[in-house]
């Protein structure tokens, strides 16, 4: 009997039920959310709570939402679902208000008492928000699992004031998390391996994801220094889509590869590592996959100049690792290449060895590079 994989013919597309972005965008999300039902749980975290819950909570009352807010407990994992879960039995609409974490959780939570989803990011750092899973963690922040749900979100409202407001370093993270994107898709396509909704990848699904690369070479830098501002602009407007919509659209429905594998395999290891974004790791993951791609040199640095520019990890000591011994790196490996991983989706196969030797390979470029740029 064939594996499942190996009969997969059609193409599959999904994607959330609407998308909203712009300035100010929470003053309607009443609205909007007001039309998926009339009372909802309000996921969020103290420090957004405070710095936006206000807003968010003038915007209800004027479109008569009930709502109720718990406060979010900092990790996406089993337990904390449930405990939502829990909390929320009366309501008609879950809401995720925040980052990453967060709105992996509310998901997890609507999926459960089967209500409609409504996400509010208040950062650009990650392409979470419009996806149909969630990214399970153990209550020690440890990568455990993906969780696929049946529907994305109905709503996903992103207001870009907001993320002005939020340190560079998110948006930083975030054009990483988008940058993996099409690294990743184009080695799905090449490979004929699934995407994350479980076909081949549309022409749509393989654009969105050319266009995502396209936007953040153009206009990540200029983006990145509005945000520095505080300012929100056509750049940074732009950059805010390519890192939620595009990078959410092209990563769910045109596939993942190895770097966010080996971002997950960052996870398994103790230390300062922790300190780290998912974006930030994701970054380090993608200029490992570009090793390994076989990437001409012109087109690495392409990507080494840009996540240079964006403060963004490109060696073993950035990445806090300097110290990082063969056997961590074996475990980061042997992580990656776990059955069920996307590092599967290449149309060659790897074993732990090869990416323990991409890894240092990173590093000796990305310093060799560095040492170049610093002569001239």
């Amino acid at each position: 009997m064939a594996a499942v994989q190996d009969t997969i013919r059609e193409k599959v597309f999904i994607s959330p039920g609407r998308y909203i972005q712009g300035a100010h965008a929470i003053q309607r999300a009443g609205h909007h959310i007001g039309r998926l039902g009339q009372s909802a749980l309000i996921i969020a975290d103290d420090f957004v709570w405070q710095m936006a819950g206000q807003a968010l909570t003038k915007s209800l009352e004027a479109s008569k939402v009930s709502f109720e807010y718990a406060r979010f407990g900092g990790e996406a994992s089993s337990h904390e679902i449930d405990r939502l879960v829990a909390l929320g039995e009366q309501a008609l609409v879950v809401v995720g208000f925040g980052g990453g974490k967060t709105l992996d959780t509310a998901k997890g939570v609507a999926d459960r008492l089967g209500t409609p989803c409504a996400i509010l990011p208040t950062t650009a750092s990650t392409d979470a928000p419009t996806s149909a899973l969630s990214v399970i963690y153990t209550d020690e922040g440890v990568f455990d699992s993906y969780r696929f749900y049946d529907h994305n979100p109905d709503l996903v409202l992103v207001d870009t004031h907001l993320i002005a407001q939020a340190p560079p370093r998110f948006l930083a993270s975030g054009i990483a998390d988008a940058l993996a994107t099409w690294v990743e898709a184009r080695a799905v396509i090449r490979s004929g391996a699934a995407n994350m909704a479980g076909g081949l990848p549309t022409l749509l699904g393989q654009t969105i994801g050319e266009k995502c690369e396209q936007v953040l070479f153009e206009q990540a830098l200029l983006a990145w220094e509005a945000n520095r501002a505080g300012v929100v602009t056509p750049a940074l407007e732009a950059v805010v889509e390519a890192n939620t919509l595009l990078s959410g659209l092209g990563f769910e429905s045109g596939g993942l590869a190895a770097a966010h594998a080996i971002h997950n395999g960052f996870t398994a290891l103790h230390g300062a590592i922790h300190e780290l974004t998912h974006g930030e790791k994701v970054a380090y993951g993608t200029l490992t996959q570009l090793v390994l791609d076989q990437t001409p040199q012109v087109e690495l640095e392409r990507y080494l100049t840009l996540y240079i520019a964006l403060g963004l990890p490109v060696t073993l000591e950035a990445l806090k690792l300097a110290q990082a011994t063969d056997n961590d790196l074996m475990r980061v490996a042997e992580t990656a290449l776990q059955e069920g991983e996307s590092s599967h989706n290449l149309a060659y196969h790897l074993a732990p060895t090869d990416i323990v030797g991409a890894i240092r390979a990173v590093d000796a470029h990305a310093k060799a590079f560095m040492a170049r740029q610093h002569h001239h």
